[in-house]
């Protein structure tokens, strides 16, 4: 009788343990599949785009970052490109191709001013910020904040930058070779653009276009989200498209 008291203690008190065991399991595994929150969403929508800004900025501050991208590549100026079509017809191509080589140049040398631009904007995201961008219906929502919020300092930032680059790149005695030799041929409208603030824009707007194009990858691309923060941040918003 004794020795069935015993073994009827042991088994109870297995049958707890065990009963204590799923439990803590459940609880982890719930944890798991919990909802993220506010926090942990700015934190990883944050960790997201300081990697997507560092992407795009190393991308463009390369050789031919934005000369060899067809989508970025900056060419004449729109009010300069009949200038450009006349002196290309007078056998003047080595001085066009050397103005477009040398503004892409200034441009890719500039690309670099912009991180730490972009770092500042990403640590004064507030919560709500975060929150709206990452489970708005925009896969371009970040870069739009972007835009918002750094434009007017990445041109503050960039022009000067722009205007060093494109002396040291020729550009400004390119550009200059080119307006006076177009501004002599007979009736036509004088041209001088203004090439530092037009080589500025084109840059910016390269800039948020590779942006974008990081937002996207790692929006639709589980394979684009290497820690376990943006796994759980991005699989949570994937759920609530």
């Amino acid at each position: 009788m004794r020795y069935s008291c015993i073994l009827f203690s042991l088994t109870a008190a297995l049958c707890l343990s065990s009963c204590e065991t799923l439990n803590q399991t459940a609880q982890v595994l719930n944890q798991g599949l919990s909802v993220p929150g506010a926090t942990e969403i700015a934190l990883g929508l944050k960790q997201a785009l300081e990697a997507g800004t560092n992407n795009s900025t190393a991308r463009l501050h390369t050789k031919d970052g934005f000369l060899g991208n067809k989508a970025l590549k900056i060419l004449f100026p729109p009010e300069a490109q009949k200038a450009e079509n006349t002196l290309r017809k007078l056998g003047l191509n080595q001085l066009c191709d050397n103005v477009i080589i040398s503004v892409n140049r200034a441009a890719e040398s500039a690309a670099a001013e912009a991180k730490p631009i972009f770092i500042s904007a990403i640590k004064q995201m507030t919560i709500t910020d975060a929150t709206n961008i990452l489970l708005g219906k925009q896969n371009d929502a970040a870069t739009q904040y972007f835009k918002r919020v750094t434009y007017a300092q990445l041109s503050d930032k960039f022009r000067p930058v722009i205007q060093k680059s494109l002396g040291q790149a020729g550009a400004t005695r390119y550009w200059g070779d080119v307006v006076s030799r177009y501004n002599k041929i007979p009736l036509v409208e004088d041209i001088d653009p203004d090439l530092s603030g037009y080589v500025t824009g084109r840059a910016i707007d390269g800039l948020f276009s590779e942006i974008a194009k990081e937002e996207l990858n790692i929006r639709q691309n589980i394979a684009a989200r290497p820690t376990t923060l943006l796994q759980r941040v991005f699989g949570y918003a994937d759920k609530q498209k």
